[in-house]
């Protein structure tokens, strides 16, 4: 054969593996061990598995023995193998918001992990305003993914946790978020990925949980390993689904310099700076006509002001948006130059592999473009020993099944949930109800009966899931229950009767109401703050016929108008509880019987139903009285409230007062403009406050 055909043969043969690794994604395997590069010994004579270089020299190594169709195939989440150099695929997309989810492709539950642990959804476990629960339940999430990678069920690279400001009460996703203050969202956003990377709150590489001890993540030694690897997302300025003619995809977040400063912009900026996250998602929406995958301006202040150390992804399908919804470029080769230039360097999806070539060709991208993402990416893969053999041997190599949904977590998920649950209404002290007393017991409401969304959006499998019922029918024997409503749509009154019924025949009722999936989700806002369809009829209803007040118990991230039942005197007490996780009927029970005193507060303001009236693409923070503009999140917003941010009730009463005040406040040193060490300094004669408390 001649060389020619020879040259031929070989290039029809590496088309066809490029067109076959493009046609069949690979998937995690179930039961089996996780695939790994640098495996003796064939293939770990290469300087990139020689584990006493420099990371940064062996990633560079590794860039360098790429080809540049290897480079390209590099540029996905679903990245293929490259048998030659004996590195396996590899899935970058893994979700764990407030537990393992099943939402990404690089997790599967079928293997010798089944489920597990499903904490409460991240707005609940916000309203505890606890920072030590939330390091502790990042670093829960952390070992059961390194457990559940050890057997190939899922990935390293997890896209958590979501920063996002809850800024319009509407947005469907406002659930997966700690709220709408700036200052608490970077404070969940450090503890978060602290614990999930494996950090340490205290030196020499200890934390004592409070559930078991100590436990041993990885040792602070100064190095940059990582346990797992932790996304903030989605940069920037991201908070609409679908809302009237207004999509994601296509939005152009128009934001004043000021509020991406002080409002959008802090939480990003804490979770690189102090949380040292190792990944950064770019969002769907465009910042002030620019895509946010192609702002440069914004990806490169993350790495040069920030000190960004890890790579960026786009959101999945977000480069296609560019050109496909966005109308921001003329090719889709101009698309791939303009995100590839603007510093991320993966894309989930297809559309880099797809059109970096052709972009190449048209010298719209060089190689060294494409080098530089694949050197964000490698440095993070090597932090986290992707290249240093054989996983079991390693550091984590130990963690398994036995190590999921363990004692010990399932208690932090019960006390997360009893932490976040927030009392807003007591009458008379109605609450807690004394168990001895209550002979019988009714639960009203759709959700009341349903296990399937207590964790709301990107939720995994749950270890022992049960329903608020079930909970409740631990604590009083005769508990009965009535759905009320077929849904929590609750279009229809076909089961009020039953529901009266059921509520005559009870000492004490407990009606469970507001959202769920169906109402708020992902790609789904709502237009209204009132419960769905017929719900505050059945409130009412059920109110009207019991003997007694009765409890009302809320559902949902999304902030609801319930002036209604806070002005009845039928409904003597309301509870939210959010999207509690596995154990929130177990919290909730507590609470309502007086095991677990509630000390949750709102992380969010709670507006009438007359705020609908402004549009939800209005992006500025600050009120404008001149267009009857009312503002938005407590720091801003002048208008009525059905609940504010921090409101929360206890079963005890607080009482302050001030020992001293200070008599003197002064500023200590010259202060030199623009310096970022200024610090004001103030002097009290006395600098604590007592506190005095008198439990009810």
């Amino acid at each position: 054969m001649s060389s020619r055909w020879r040259i031929l043969l070989f290039l029809f043969i590496e088309f066809l593996k490029f067109f076959s690794s493009i046609a069949k994604p690979i998937t995690p395997t179930p039961n089996s061990q996780p695939q790994y590069p640098c495996k003796p010994p064939y293939h770990s004579h290469y300087s990139f598995c020689d584990t006493s270089l420099p990371i940064t020299t062996r990633a560079k190594s590794l860039v360098s023995h790429l080809r540049l169709h290897e480079k390209i195939r590099q540029l996905t989440d679903n990245t293929t193998g490259i048998p030659r150099l004996g590195i396996p695929a590899y899935e970058w997309w893994s979700e764990s918001l407030h537990g393992i989810a099943t939402n990404g492709p690089g997790v599967s539950f079928t293997g010798k992990i089944a489920a597990a642990t499903s904490f409460p959804q991240v707005l609940v476990t916000a309203a505890s305003f606890n920072r030590s629960l939330w390091f502790l339940i990042g670093s829960a999430i952390a070992v059961e993914a390194r457990a559940m990678y050890n057997v190939g069920q899922a990935g390293l690279t997890f896209w958590a946790p979501n920063i996002n400001i809850f800024r319009d009460p509407r947005w469907g996703r406002g659930q997966e978020t700690p709220g709408e203050d700036p200052m608490v969202t970077s404070a969940y956003a450090v503890e978060f990925v602290r614990g999930f990377q494996g950090g340490n709150r205290k030196a020499g590489g200890k934390i004592r949980n409070g559930f078991g001890g100590e436990r041993v993540l990885r040792e602070d030694d100064g190095s940059e390993g990582l346990m797992v690897s932790a996304c903030c997302k989605h940069f920037t300025a991201y908070d609409l689904e679908k809302w009237r003619n207004f999509s994601r995809y296509s939005f152009n977040a128009v934001v004043s310099e000021q509020d991406l400063e002080d409002t959008y912009q802090p939480p990003f900026r804490s979770c690189i700076q102090q949380g040292k996250a190792s990944c950064l998602m770019c969002s769907y929406n465009a910042i002030n006509g620019v895509p946010a995958c192609a702002r440069g301006d914004l990806l490169q202040k993350a790495r040069t002001d920030w000190g960004f150390n890890g790579y960026i992804t786009s959101d999945c399908d977000a480069v296609a948006t560019v050109y496909e919804y966005q109308n921001f470029t003329k090719t889709p080769e101009d698309a791939v130059a303009d995100v590839l230039k603007a510093g991320t360097d993966i894309n989930c999806g297809t559309y880099l592999l797809r059109h970096t070539h052709s972009a190449i060709r048209c010298g719209k991208v060089q190689e060294q473009d494409i080098d530089r993402a694949l050197y964000n990416l490698f440095l993070v893969q090597l932090r986290l020993g992707l290249f240093d053999g054989d996983p079991r041997k390693g550091q984590f190599g130990k963690l398994g099944p036995k190590d999921v949904c363990t004692s010990e977590h399932k208690k932090l998920a019960l006390e997360a949930a009893r932490q976040g649950i927030v009392l807003l209404k007591n009458n008379k002290k109605f609450l807690p109800l004394d168990k001895k007393v209550v002979t019988s017991l009714a639960v009203i409401g759709p959700k009341a009966n349903n296990v399937s969304q207590l964790g709301g959006g990107y939720t995994g499998v749950p270890c022992n899931p049960k329903s608020l019922f079930e909970r409740f029918q631990a604590y009083i024997k005769k508990t009965s229950y009535a759905a009320g409503c077929f849904n929590v749509s609750c279009d229809c009154d076909d089961g009020f009767d039953e529901a009266i019924h059921t509520v005559k025949e009870a000492d004490f009722v407990i009606v469970v109401a507001g959202l769920d999936l169906s109402q708020e989700s992902e790609d789904h806002d709502r237009n209204s703050l009132l419960l769905p369809g017929k719900q505050m009829a059945l409130v009412s209803s059920v109110a009207a016929a019991s003997k007694k007040p009765v409890i009302l118990v809320l559902t949902g991230g999304g902030p609801l108008d319930v002036s209604f039942a806070e002005e009845d005197p039928r409904i003597a007490s309301i509870i939210w509880i959010g999207y509690p996780g596995e154990a929130g009927g177990k919290a909730l029970a507590q609470v309502i019987f007086g095991d677990y005193n509630p000390g949750g507060r709102l992380p969010v303001t709670w507006y009438p139903e007359a705020f609908t009236s402004i549009p939800m693409n209005e992006m500025n923070m600050r009120a404008d009285p001149s267009r009857g503009y009312p503002g938005r999140t407590y720091r801003f917003y002048n208008g009525n409230r059905v609940y504010g941010f921090g409101q929360g009730l206890s079963y005890t009463n607080f009482t302050h007062k001030l020992l001293s005040v200070p008599n003197k406040i002064s500023l200590l040193g010259a202060i030199k403009a623009g310096s970022s060490e200024n610090i004001l300094h103030q002097i009290y004669s006395n600098k604590y406050l007592s506190r005095s408390l008198s439990t009810s």
